[in-house]
């Protein structure tokens, strides 16, 4: 009996020596699969576009910018991003007051970028801090350039500096950013709109068409003292050119009698009796007509020529 039990003891550790080989593959296996998974779960990649800040304890160690791939220490580090390519916020509508004392809406928006993620984890701590700070920045300033203008040079396209003043802004904005070393920069600012506000819009435009419809009847008015003055030099000159005309027509008539005289008198002089008949004959010609009646004595010299007697 005790011989079959010796017996049976040795078969079960035979057995469970057998078993063993199998649980120490299965605890490497699953020592492996957990190695592969920390790696994989630790690894991370770069993209272009980007910026990865390491933290140990939550103590910055390291931010990386050129892309690829890298791996983190486990339980000990974390990795976030920051965005490398340019983003646009769009600062709050506002009113604000101009030069000459009118309410205005302003809409504008910024185009800014991330240029030192060291600077600005160390001053803006956040990435929303950061754009607040370029908010806050942004308008002050719209706010103060847009006050140095009159309300009409600002919406009048013929008047406005707004190109100007988009240029100015994003200068000042920027030597803001970097006087405080909040580690991002200004691409551009742009002024959308600007509107009147709903209060004294109707009055605004009221006063700046009756302005425009003074300035027209200003226009008309110098145009139809140009056009009278026009009119008084022209009559000025037609009737002075008239009289000088007049002028010279009388003094040419006046000669040309005077030549006429002079070749009468040479003609009437070399044969007077034929100047006489020809005087006679130009006289029938005023007074004689179809219904005339003539009365004179028959044996009058001019009766005579008439009826065609001549010596």
């Amino acid at each position: 009996m005790a011989s079959d039990n010796l017996v049976k003891m040795k078969n079960e550790r035979r057995d469970f020596s057998g078993y063993r080989k199998y649980i120490r593959t299965a605890i490497w296996f699953i020592l492996t699969l957990i190695l592969a998974v920390m790696l994989l779960t630790n690894l991370f990649v770069v993209k272009e576009n980007e910026y990865k800040v390491i933290r140990q304890f939550g103590e910055v160690v390291k931010i990386i910018e050129k892309p690829g791939l890298h791996i983190k220490i486990p339980f000990v580090q974390t990795v976030s991003s920051i965005p490398k390519y340019q983003m646009t916020f769009d600062v709050e509508e506002a009113e604000i007051n101009t030069k000459d004392k009118k309410r205005i809406l302003i809409d504008n928006y910024a185009v800014w970028k991330v240029d030192d993620p060291k600077k600005l984890i160390a001053n803006a701590r956040t990435l929303v801090n950061a754009e607040t700070k370029m908010a806050e920045f942004t308008f002050s300033t719209v706010r103060s350039e847009l006050g140095k203008l009159n309300y009409d040079e600002i919406i009048n396209d013929e008047k406005s500096s707004r190109g100007s003043i988009n240029d100015k802004v994003t200068d000042i904005v920027n030597s803001l950013l970097e006087k405080d070393e909040y580690g991002i920069s200004v691409t551009d600012v742009r002024i959308k709109r600007t509107d009147l506000p709903e209060d004294n819009e109707e009055s605004v435009y009221t006063r700046m068409i009756s302005e425009r419809q003074s300035t027209a009847q200003e226009y008309l008015s110098m145009g139809d003292a140009r056009k009278n003055t026009i009119i008084a030099e022209t009559d000025r000159t037609v009737k002075e050119m008239l009289a000088k005309a007049a002028a010279d027509a009388d003094v040419i008539r006046s000669q040309g009698e005077k030549e006429a005289g002079k070749v009468y008198n040479s003609s009437y002089s070399k044969d007077p009796e034929f100047y006489e008949l020809y005087r006679t004959l130009e006289s029938y010609k005023k007074t004689i007509g179809k219904e005339t009646v003539i009365i004179m004595p028959f044996d009058s010299e001019y009766a005579k020529t008439l009826m065609g007697e001549t010596e």
